[in-house]
């Protein structure tokens, strides 16, 4: 951990001859992304509520595979899923114009040569978290659903209520398609210099602890196996991320640069 926070000091005292902004134009950087990420969400919300039956037809999918109807408690809850369900497909189809805001305030923290990854950037992040929510939708819900109604509860009758199944549906989606994001997230830390492909492969078992402790909380499934299904391409991320932060270590580009 002190290693980690040494780096991080280091990354900082590398970037202090950038170009500086003041505390006030940050938070006025801050307020204009944010404005217009919400404005990028809304547009993306009202499409996607256009199509929001679809949407539906998308969602109840894997529990319709199980021929099992929704139920309702609440009289607002058949709007609720719709408005959610529009909500996450809204921040999907807007996803590229917000990522690039959030690129754009994190810009000018980053050298010239370094802001020419930004169409690598959201291209991979984009595509990463759509092959988490893929991989999720078509293998993780269905053999969860069928596990832990088909088979552990099989001797009950199943009542599953929108609002359960909404709140199911969005953990497993969402928090795949967000753990997909690890390489992303190396690829940050690498080229600010705070992780190298050295440094990751040194503490590699704490990064296993880390991946089956988050794989034991996001698996809807209690079974040990499972949760290995889960940590797996966890595990797998994790190495490209160790690729990704050969490649992109800023020390190693400046050895590259000089030989």
């Amino acid at each position: 951990m002190a290693d980690l926070v040494d780096r991080a000091r280091a990354a900082v005292t590398d970037r202090a001859e950038l170009p500086g902004m003041s505390l006030m134009e940050h938070l006025d950087e801050l307020r204009k992304r944010l404005i217009r990420s919400v404005i990028y969400l809304l547009i993306g919300f009202v499409v996607a509520y256009a199509f929001h039956e679809r949407l539906y037809g998308v969602i109840s999918r894997p529990i319709d595979m199980l021929n099992l109807p929704l139920n309702f408690t609440h009289p607002t809850d058949g709007l609720n899923l719709y408005l959610k369900t529009s909500l996450v497909g809204g921040a999907i189809l807007a996803s590229p114009f917000i990522l690039y805001q959030v690129w754009l305030f994190i810009a000018p923290g980053m050298y010239a040569n370094e802001k020419r990854y930004v169409i690598p950037f959201m291209t991979a992040t984009i595509a990463l978290f759509l092959t988490g929510v893929y991989f999720g939708y078509q293998w993780v819900l269905p053999g969860a659903l069928k596990v832990l109604i088909g088979d552990f509860g099989h001797r009950f009758h199943p009542i599953i209520t929108i609002e359960d199944y909404t709140s199911f549906f969005m953990a497993v989606i969402l928090g795949l398609g967000l753990t997909f994001e690890l390489p992303i997230l190396i690829f940050f830390l690498s080229i600010l210099g705070i992780v190298d492909a050295k440094f990751l492969i040194r503490h590699i078992r704490y990064a296993v602890l880390v991946i089956f402790v988050i794989a034991a909380i996001i698996c809807p499934l209690p079974d040990p196996v499972s949760m290995c299904l889960f940590a797996l391409p966890m595990l797998v991320l994790y190495m490209v991320g160790v690729a990704v932060a050969w490649f992109f270590n800023p020390s190693r580009r400046k050895e590259s640069k000089a030989a």
